[in-house]
């Protein structure tokens, strides 16, 4: 029977119990003491939205525009990196997810399936996620794959200097590729449905590293970029640019002058700097500083429609899903998926009705 799935936390309590210890804390898992995760929970909680009645609002809408085209849903797909890792064909989804909801697929550097199989899957609907890494070469090559697999929307992410210490996986000695010693062997062999499945489709891989002379090392350092890798980047690449991972409302400010499209509020989903600010609490900020009418993404910490509302009302123009779309998967499959995206349509939708308002277009109450 297949797992039924009422919340976020129902698709992450099943994927608990159904992924290998070291996958599953590979996705779950967050920077330092994970103090930064739980600041983030407890920032989203502590916004109010008030209700208000006797609106009409019979009509309702989840529609927003996104670069002037509308979106059937008011959430994208966020970059994940190694997505078949919770359950064969995850990739593949997430793209038909895209598809069928007009909704950007965040493809990343790290994808375990190759960025032109993607792009194709979701019907054009996949924006390439691009770390800058050693000493940018690859990286470059990167672009101009992107650019002759028809990709319009890059982004740059640009929170990963270097890569956070994440206590959780490095106790399993999580590694890409995989070292299977004796504690990942026990590991894989409690949970057989996992590990079966997984072998049959084939071991997990970072797909877009076929390219002569270039091996991506996930550990290596990215702290070499600097405003001149941005303006090269805004140079050679003719479509949208969005810069991910920003925090401050100078830094926004600054990125906006140098002629970035848009850009994304994000803590890389508390997996790098513990003791980061709540995305949410500075996005009311750098929204302030950028303008009304500049484009302003969000992602971290979103597990429902009462989140995704919030994040509108401090001042974003879309948001973005993480994780709990790879708990789903794991839960469920792709019925899983399916079932938990529109479990937050329908969350995203009667907030709405509470407090009186018909779109996320419209002004909304936030305290």
């Amino acid at each position: 029977m297949p797992a039924k799935i009422h919340s976020s936390e129902d698709a992450h309590r099943l994927a608990r119990k159904r992924l290998p210890w070291m996958i599953f804390d590979y996705i779950d898992g967050a920077a330092g003491a994970e103090i930064g995760a739980a600041r983030n929970r407890a920032a989203f909680d502590q916004l109010e939205l008030r209700p208000r009645i006797l609106r009409n609002v019979s009509d309702r809408s989840l529609s927003v525009p996104l670069w002037d085209k509308p979106t059937k849903a008011p959430f994208g797909i966020s970059p994940m990196g190694m997505c078949n890792l919770s359950g064969p064909g995850a990739d593949m989804m997430l793209a038909r997810l895209a598809a069928r909801e007009n909704v950007p697929l965040g493809v990343s550097t790290v994808a375990s399936t190759a960025m032109e199989p993607l792009i194709e899957e979701a019907e054009g609907n996949a924006w390439f996620q691009l770390y800058f890494s050693g000493d940018g070469t690859g990286t470059f090559k990167l672009v101009e794959r992107a650019k002759a697999a028809g990709y319009d929307t890059i982004v740059l992410t640009v929170d990963v200097a270097e890569v956070g210490r994440r206590p959780r996986e490095l106790r399993h000695g999580f590694t890409m590729p995989f070292k299977i010693g004796p504690k990942q062997f026990i590991d894989f062999a409690l949970h057989p449905r996992w590990s079966l499945s997984s072998l049959y489709a084939g071991k997990p891989q970072m797909a877009n590293f076929d390219m002569d002379g270039y091996d991506f090392d996930r550990t290596e350092s990215r702290a070499r970029a600097d405003w001149d890798t941005l303006a090269r980047l805004r140079d050679i690449w003719p479509g949208k640019l969005v810069v991910k991972g920003v925090l401050d409302a100078d830094d926004a400010v600054t990125l906006k002058a140098a002629g970035v499209d848009a850009i994304q509020v994000s803590s890389h989903g508390a997996r790098q700097l513990d003791s980061a600010p709540p995305p949410i609490l500075e996005l009311g900020r750098i929204r302030d500083a950028l303008g009304p009418d500049y484009p302003l993404f969000y992602d971290t910490g979103l597990r429902s429609g009462e989140d995704v509302v919030k994040a509108y009302a401090q001042g974003a123009n879309f948001t973005f899903l993480g994780r709990i779309l790879q708990f789903a998967i794991a839960a469920g499959g792709e019925e899983g998926l399916k079932e938990l995206w529109n479990v937050l349509r329908a969350e995203t939708s009667i907030t709405l009705a509470q407090i009186g308002k018909r779109s996320l277009l419209d002004d909304l109450p936030v305290n």
